[in-house]
């Protein structure tokens, strides 16, 4: 009877060990349940942060606004380069973010359209340069010797820091299928030029200019004479005798030009 006592008491403790264990797995198992919860609820309530800049900043490194700004003015400058170069209509996008070093896909960022491209070129590229033009005929305007004169010394100054112009003016403005001449007379219309030709009949009026110009060629011969050198200078750039001749010399050849003719100096 000892015996059976004794093995009613041994498995009397093995049942209750075995409902400890259980008691403990159900509790470790709802306090892992819980945990999980709040993790998850953490997770639901921090919104996901952004990724970092893994390299820091080297100094002298533009910040990412800089940077966005450079990259449209490459983007611009090689625009400019490739119209002038080959035209405007056999320029693609694409091809202007090759040029500029970038993919197409940052091109479309930038401008989506040619068109937008080309009211962006006009608004800060030839825009400021064409309005520069016009200053002459304020500053001079009873003068029109001085007036053509610093206009010729601009055109060629124009011309020389910025070699896109030379080229793209023959090739899209003086051009009547030109696209930029369409779309700068859709901006502009043409009233600055209503005003030269005014400026000049009144000077010739008043004594103080040849009557024998034709007011309507003026701007013409003076591009005839400073920015079509400049426009074709790939092609006399190698001969011996003309391979001197930069900005300054077409300048005085145009001034002298319009301001003597081609007669000797008269003595004063």
């Amino acid at each position: 009877m000892g015996k059976k006592m004794s093995g009613g008491k041994a498995g009397a403790s093995s049942a209750g060990a075995a409902r400890v264990r259980k008691s403990a797995t159900r509790g470790a198992g709802v306090a892992g349940g819980a945990v999980r919860g709040a993790a998850a609820k953490a997770a639901t309530a921090a919104p996901a942060a952004a990724p970092q800049d893994v390299a820091a900043r080297r100094p002298g490194r533009p910040s990412g606004a800089a940077r966005g700004a450079q990259q449209r003015d490459r983007l611009l400058d090689a625009a400019l380069e490739l119209f002038a170069r080959q035209g405007i209509v056999d320029t693609t996008l694409g091809e202007i973010a090759r040029e500029a070093g970038f993919t197409p896909a940052m091109m479309h960022y930038y401008f989506k359209t040619r068109e937008q491209l080309l009211d962006v070129l006009i608004d800060e590229r030839i825009g400021p340069l064409r309005a520069g033009l016009g200053v002459p005929f304020q500053e001079h305007a009873d003068d029109p010797v001085a007036a053509i004169t610093q206009l010729a010394q601009r055109m060629v100054r124009g011309a020389v820091e910025h070699p896109w112009f030379p080229s793209l003016w023959v090739r899209e403005v003086i051009s009547d299928s030109g696209l930029l001449r369409q779309r700068m007379h859709e901006r502009f219309g043409d009233t600055n030029q209503k005003m030269s030709l005014a400026a000049i009949e009144r000077w010739q009026k008043e004594g103080l200019l040849n009557a024998a110009l034709e007011p309507s060629l003026m701007f013409v011969t003076l591009l005839g004479l400073t920015v079509l050198p400049l426009a074709t200078s790939k092609l006399w750039r190698n001969d011996p005798k003309r391979r001197q001749v930069g900005g300054d010399e077409i300048a005085r050849h145009a001034v002298a030009l319009l301001t003597q003719g081609i007669g000797p100096k008269k003595a004063q």
